[in-house]
Order: structure tokens, then C-alpha cells, then sequence
């Protein structure tokens, strides 16, 4: 599967996401978990007797889980917190022993609550777990895209010849969005210690930037701690976001090669394709993605040796 069918998949399997409730998205759980872990036996729910709160488990590790998918999980909050009460004091008398337990919920890329993540701990302390959490979006989709690309398939279902999918580009768009997204999130406030820039200057001169988008280079790298344990915990997304970053630098340069060299042109042709809006906010989200490809020379010519 080359990087253009992995971000096609991952598109299909955000969307599917997208589109599961309730039992359906129980049905997915279920089905990602027998494909990533070999010993986990899903329960269904028969009669009167229901699942006995138990929605899937791994019975020689102890480990428990507990299936939450409301349409709109923020509008939900107040119901997480009862539900993971009342399941789990519900699970504690039907199943024993209880080591580790999860609570799976479909936030849908939205994120948890902070005061279920709180309810959670004090159920960790209160029973003595080995472990506990929750399994969110991120989650399912980190577990899917570790599996072999059978599996990966059989969960998205087949995919079409990328060959013959018309504007495959802005579907791979996507990825640089959500990176984009994740820095406009990002607080003012540098990170602990003190900020060592990059020593790039000979490679700004060498691709003739200005002084000013050096200055906005440096101002992007200042958040380059946080956007590298962000892509640290996502491979894919780190693969394809440096994928993309090349393929437009590269047609960009191309369609410069038959003018002087001028990078401050390119730099900033890279800048206005790659936001989606041509405001400060974008732009600046942009540019530190790009001074973390220019640092690690992806992006640009590196000076020439003598």
C-alpha cells in the first residue's frame, strides 16, 4: 500500500467512524480489536441477560471494555460520567478479576472531557486497577493502521484505483488541514526552558530568503517541541505529512526552474498553497510545519561544499 492508498484508507476510515453509533460502532470496535490483539473475545449482549456490561475483553490479562457511541459525545458528557459508574460497578459484580479497564467512546476526534477523565482516576484508585483509560478516535485509528494491509481492508473496505480517483491531491490535503489545525491550538507560551534556535543561516542565504522570512522561520521553530511528540505518537501522519511537504516544494521549484533560482518566491509560494486560508493565523501554522522540513533539509537546497 504506497503513501497515496494509506491516506485514501485513512480518509474511508475516518468517515467511517464518522457515520458509527451505538451498535454500529460497538460492531467496529469489536472488529478492530480481534484483528489487533489475538486473545480479545467480544460478548454479545443475548436476552434479558444483556452483555453483563462487558463489551469485550481479554480474559488471561484481565483487561475490560466498555462501549459508549452517542451521536454528538459532546452534548454527552453528563452521561459518560453516570455510565462509567454504573457499568463498571455493574462489570465489578458479573466479572472478576477486573485488572485494567477501558472506556471506549467515539468522540470522533473531538477529545475527552476533563471531568470524565477525572471520574475515571478515582475509580483507578478506589479498586485498586493496574491500569485504565479511555480508547478514543486517535486510538482506533493508531491500532488500524499498525495492522497488515489485509486487515487494514478488510476494516475500510476495498479501496478504488487511486490511479482513477480524480483530485487524489486535496484528498491528501487533508493531513497538512489537520496538522495545520493541531498548531493553531497550540498556546502562545514557549515551552520550559530556554528557546536555542536552529542554526540554519548558511542554508537562508544559500536558498536567498529575506531577513523577514528567516525571522518567521525562527518564530515557527519555537513550536517545533510540541509538534514533534505530536507526529512522534503518529507515524503515518507523520510519513505523509513529510510526503506532502516534499511533492510541493518540488513542483513548486520545477515550475521556477526556468527563472533564476529565487527562493524567497518559492518559500512563499509553498506558504499560499498550503494554507487554507491566506490569513496570519494559517500562515503562521504553515510556516512552522515548514521550518521543521527546512531544518531537517527536506525541504530546500542545502549550501554547496567546497
Amino acid at each position: 500500500m504506497n503513501t497515496q492508498e494509506k491516506a485514501l484508507a485513512r480518509i474511508l476510515f475516518e468517515n467511517k467512524l464518522f457515520r458509527s453509533d451505538g451498535q454500529s460502532f460497538e460492531d467496529l470496535f469489536t472488529e478492530i480489536m480481534s484483528l489487533s490483539e489475538l486473545n480479545f473475545r467480544k460478548i454479545k449482549a443475548w436476552g434479558n441477560i444483556g452483555d453483563r456490561k462487558n463489551d469485550g475483553y481479554i480474559s488471561d490479562k484481565g483487561i475490560y471494555f466498555q462501549v459508549f457511541a452517542p451521536e454528538d459525545i459532546r452534548k454527552s458528557y453528563p452521561n459518560v460520567i453516570k455510565k462509567i459508574k454504573t457499568d463498571f460497578a455493574k462489570l465489578l459484580d458479573q466479572w472478576k478479576p477486573v485488572n485494567e479497564f477501558y472506556f471506549v467512546v467515539n468522540d470522533k476526534f473531538n477529545g475527552v472531557n476533563a471531568d470524565s477523565e477525572k471520574t475515571l482516576k478515582s475509580l483507578t484508585d478506589k479498586y485498586k486497577l493496574q491500569k485504565s483509560g479511555f480508547l478514543t478516535s486517535d486510538d482506533l485509528a493508531r491500532k488500524v493502521f499498525s495492522l497488515d494491509e489485509d486487515q487494514i481492508l478488510k476494516i475500510v473496505s476495498c479501496l478504488p484505483n487511486v490511479e482513477n480517483v480524480e483530485n487524489v491531491v486535496n484528498l491528501d490535503y487533508s493531513t497538512l488541514k489537520e496538522v495545520i489545525g493541531f498548531i493553531m491550538k497550540m498556546p502562545l507560551s514557549p515551552e520550559e526552558g530556554e528557546i536555542k534556535f536552529p542554526d540554519w543561516d548558511k542554508k537562508i542565504e544559500f536558498n536567498k530568503l529575506s531577513s523577514y522570512s528567516a525571522h518567521l522561520l525562527n518564530n515557527g521553530s519555537t513550536k517545533l517541541g510540541n509538534l514533534n511528540k505530536y507526529l512522534a505518537n503518529q507515524s503515518f501522519l507523520a510519513e505523509e505529512l513529510q510526503r506532502q511537504l516534499i511533492g510541493i516544494y518540488e513542483k513548486i521549484k520545477t515550475e521556477w526552474s526556468n527563472l533564476d533560482y529565487v527562493g524567497e518566491n518559492i518559500f512563499w509560494e509553498i506558504v499560499n498553497e498550503c494554507s487554507p486560508k491566506h490569513e496570519n493565523t494559517y500562515q503562521s501554522a504553515v510556516i512552522t510545519i515548514l521550518s521543521k522540513y527546512f531544518e531537517s533539509c527536506d525541504i530546500f537546497e542545502e549550501p554547496t561544499k567546497e
